[in-house]
């Protein structure tokens, strides 16, 4: 049975969030714009090809950023089997790979890896694909690889208020290996740790063991 959770202002407002639409007149104007920097920079705009790639361009950023418009399913939390005492929990729960892309904010270049979201539930818990959707939730938009963890640890901790919330993400940046110092075999790993698991080694270790990444 789907139970009422309490949600913060934060985590509603993530979820929830809606940006402004795009009309048709913007659109007209912003692929006019695209047309010509893609000329500048060499794109032949008269040719068979590429006279739609302005407005293709904007129909792939527009899906790409879709993260802005928000996700109100993910508002569905059921209740488990603790029934309001403080230290009842129910094991970890762990979804991963999760793949995910998203766009750097500093360079609007791609990033692109994998996620692992795990939880301790107390009296909610969540549908699995709903941790998928709140991945690509804050993959979808201009931002950073460390504030995507962060902002899934958060609103998890704010539908659920688990007894710990754990999130790995690994991702190779385009922006450092097309151009910068053009590195191309490195992942760039990041880590958030909320409650319990912020202060369990064993608890960190299990997580890593049953995602099946190397660990210490």
């Amino acid at each position: 049975m789907a139970a009422t959770t309490s949600v913060g202002t934060t985590q509603l407002q993530a979820i929830e969030i809606r940006r402004a639409a795009v009309t048709a007149e913007d659109h007209a104007r912003f692929e006019a714009y695209l047309a010509e920097i893609f000329t500048a920079f060499g794109l032949d705009p008269a040719a068979e090809a590429t006279q739609a790639t302005p407005s293709r361009f904007l129909r792939a950023l527009h899906d790409t950023t879709a993260g802005y418009d928000g996700d109100p399913k993910l508002l569905t939390v059921f209740a488990t089997e603790c029934r309001g005492a403080p230290d009842c929990q129910v094991g970890q729960v762990i979804e991963g790979p999760i793949p995910f892309y998203a766009l750097c904010e500093h360079h609007a270049l791609p990033f692109h890896g994998q996620a692992y979201v795990g939880y301790i539930a107390h009296e909610g818990i969540i549908g699995i694909s709903k941790l998928t959707r709140l991945v690509r939730l804050f993959a979808r938009r201009f931002t950073l690889q460390e504030r995507v963890g962060q902002q899934i640890a958060e609103t998890l901790d704010g539908l659920l208020a688990p007894h710990g919330v754990a999130v790995y993400l690994e991702a190779q940046h385009l922006c450092t290996q097309m151009r910068g110092v053009q590195e191309s075999a490195s992942l760039t790993r990041t880590t958030v740790w909320r409650g319990e698991y912020a202060t369990n080694a064993a608890l960190r270790a299990e997580f890593f063991t049953a995602c099946g990444l190397p660990h210490k």
